[in-house]
């Protein structure tokens, strides 16, 4: 069913299906939660080289497959867009939450951003909003 899911993204996507393309995003859907780029590198067994991680993910931003997320290191983890992003067009206006004790990211999809309204002759072309706190699986 995951094998299914995916190609169908690739082709929605107008990318060829490669088994890089296909293994990183089967990493993706299966983690549940935002990655890091060695994160990424790990878990592909060392079949591929960080070049072509690198780039599979930067395929995968432009394409409106995965979207980055700010971090308080500055570094920089990818989490699954959701269905409505598209080449170009990323609509990921909704709340990150970040645990404090085992670092995960969830994407909180439900929760939507609220309208900033910015001043005249500015345009905003993302809105980050971070939540730092405890999840509910450390909680326990």
């Amino acid at each position: 069913m995951v094998e299914e899911q995916i190609i169908q993204l690739l082709r929605k996507s107008q990318l060829s299906v490669t088994d890089s393309r296909r293994k990183i995003l089967e990493i993706f859907i299966q983690a549940g939660s935002a990655l890091a780029h060695h994160d990424v590198e790990e878990k592909t067994s060392e079949r591929y080289d960080r070049v072509t991680v690198y780039r599979t993910l930067q395929t995968f931003m432009e394409k409106g497959i995965i979207h980055t997320i700010p971090t308080t290191d500055n570094s920089i983890k990818y989490a699954l867009c959701k269905e409505d992003c598209a080449e170009g067009h990323h609509h990921d206006n909704h709340i990150h939450f970040v645990c404090e004790i085992c670092g995960a990211i969830t994407c909180m999809d439900e929760i939507h951003v609220p309208t900033i309204n910015l001043p005249e002759g500015y345009h905003a072309n993302q809105i980050n909003m971070v939540v730092n706190g405890i999840c509910k699986n450390c909680k326990a």
